[in-house]
Order: C-alpha cells, then structure tokens, then sequence
C-alpha cells in the first residue's frame, strides 16, 4: 500500500511569482524545504539543486525525466532521490488552474548526508562481507512506506514552524528519513531475482519466503536458514530492511493474493487457503488493511478497468 502525504496549503493566487514551478522555500541550517506548485501544462522544465534531494508528490501529476532514462509518472505516495547537481526535467501534462501540481524538494546537506552513512557502517554494520550503508541511485524511484510518509510529512511540519529548536528537530527527523529510505532501497536490492543469494543470507531468506508462500512460515524455521539465533535473525531483519520479517511475509502474501484475485473465477476462500492463512476471514481483514479494500472489492475493481 502506498501513503500519501498530508497536503500542505496552496499558495493564495496573488502571491503566485510564476505559473510554472512556484517555489516557497523554508531554510534551516542543514536542510532547505522547497515546495512548487504549477498551474498550466508545461514540458521539459529543468530543475537542478547544489545538493542532494528528495522530491515527493503532493498532489497531481508529473512525468519526471532523470538520468538520460524514458520518463516517468510521478503521482502522490511517490518519492524520488536525486544526487546533487543532476537535472530533473519535469513535464506537467495535465496542471491546470482548477488542478495544479505540488511537490516538496528536500535539499540536504552533504556533510549530514556523509556522517549518517559513516555512523551507520560504524556502528551498524551491515550483515555480509562487503555491504556497505549508502545510498543507492539505482532505486531512486519508490512508494512511500508508512515510515517514509510519516517522516517526510513531519520535515515538512518542523521547517514551516517558527521555532528555535527547529534546526536540532530537522536534523534527527532527516537522520532517521536517510535510514529509512536506505532500508527500502536494501530490501528492494536483495530482494530482486538477479541478486546473488550467497551474497548476503538475508536475501536467500527473502527469496525462500518469496518461493514458500503457500506455507506457514516460521521465524524459527527462517532464522535456522540464515544460521542465526531467533533474535539475532529478527533484529537483523528489522535494522538492514526496516520490516519485521511477519510484515514482509503479509506483504507477499497480499500481493500474491492480489495476483491470484485479477484471475477470472476466482475465489475469496480458496486464495486464503492457497496462501496458508488460517481462515478467510484473517485473509479479508489483513487484505482490506494493507490494500484499504476488501478482496471482493479488489476483484470488482480490477474487472472493472478490464471493461474499460
């Protein structure tokens, strides 16, 4: 499930400077919070920070062009890394008065960036002979976790205050946004088929659960296949992925029961017997948190966009 953001408040018409990327923007001492806003269709707009940047989605639509790859759509629940100096060129195809864009651009220090990463590898190392914390490029594109979402809407909250400890709150809450959003590029990494499995013994588990979902699976059982103690796995798992190892088996498992529902014919029961819930109704109701619909209201969604 992707979470959206909490919107902030558009900017009052007449204190608009330009149609195309409106810019109010809160400075800390590590830290600078941009948000634009654009009202009419435009294409190729350059956008370029001295440092690196996270953008998420407020509200709209763009179509994001970065790293000499095809473009993207870029929607509310979505967030974007950007290392510094790298230019973004951002279509606005459907901004309009009546339904404009916003978007937040988070400009963070590099010094800030480079302590959390050599904090992390200190104290923190990660499991696996040459894994290293950092950044990663490759994944620069990713729904919003709970975390995220919560964090990035906090940020927001702190630099629009007018505090005196606003500079100290930002630093801790962009730390910990920093981590998470390494968790889920790690567990996005070793979680993908071409990933070497000896490489890290957290990826030959993800891919057993992966490969298991039809079963029951135990922490015990998964920590014995990482040759490690139950708590030693657990915690693990916890710090390198940002998710208990029993909420990444549920998150496999709804997205499997989502695959399985999009078939014709289809049964409720029998998909919740198939992925080794204990009874339908756990399925439903751990269904309808995670997707924020029922499986039944999932299968009339899906058949309804087959129609049109």
């Amino acid at each position: 499930m992707q979470h959206t953001l909490d919107q902030v408040k558009l900017s009052a018409s007449e204190s608009l400077q330009t149609l195309v990327e409106n810019r109010t923007s809160y400075t800390l001492e590590r830290c600078e919070l941009n948000v634009f806003e654009t009202y009419t269709e435009s294409y190729k707009v350059p956008l370029t920070f001295n440092d690196f940047v996270i953008t998420s989605m407020l509200r709209g639509k763009k179509v994001m062009h970065l790293f000499d790859k095809k473009g993207f759509d870029y929607f509310p629940g979505q967030t974007v890394i950007v290392p510094p100096a790298v230019t973004m060129e951002i279509d606005f195809p459907e901004a309009t008065n009546l339904n404009p864009t916003q978007c937040i651009a988070l400009a963070i220090d590099q010094e800030q960036i480079q302590k959390t990463i050599a904090y992390l590898n200190e104290f923190f190392p990660k499991e696996g002979s040459n894994e290293k914390w950092l950044l990663n490029y490759d994944e620069y594109h990713f729904y919003n976790n709970e975390e995220i979402a919560y964090l990035i809407n906090k940020v927001i909250r702190i630099c629009s205050e007018r505090t005196k400890e606003k500079d100290v709150l930002a630093d801790l809450t962009l730390k910990e946004l920093l981590v998470r959003i390494m968790q889920t590029q790690n567990l996005k990494t070793i979680s993908d088929d071409g990933y070497n499995l000896n490489q890290n013994p957290l990826a030959f588990v993800l891919n057993y659960i992966k490969s298991n979902l039809n079963e029951k699976i135990s922490i015990n059982s998964l920590s014995d296949k990482a040759c490690m103690s139950k708590a030693t796995f657990y915690r693990l798992f916890k710090r390198e992925l940002g998710i208990s190892p029993n909420d990444f088996i549920l998150t496999e498992k709804i997205n499997k029961a989502k695959l399985l529902l999009a078939q014709p014919g289809a049964k409720v029961a029998s998909i919740s017997y198939e992925l080794g819930f204990s009874d339908a109704n756990y399925f439903i109701r751990a269904f309808k948190k995670n997707v924020g619909i029922t499986p039944g209201a999932y299968q009339l969604q899906v058949a309804n966009q087959l129609i049109h």
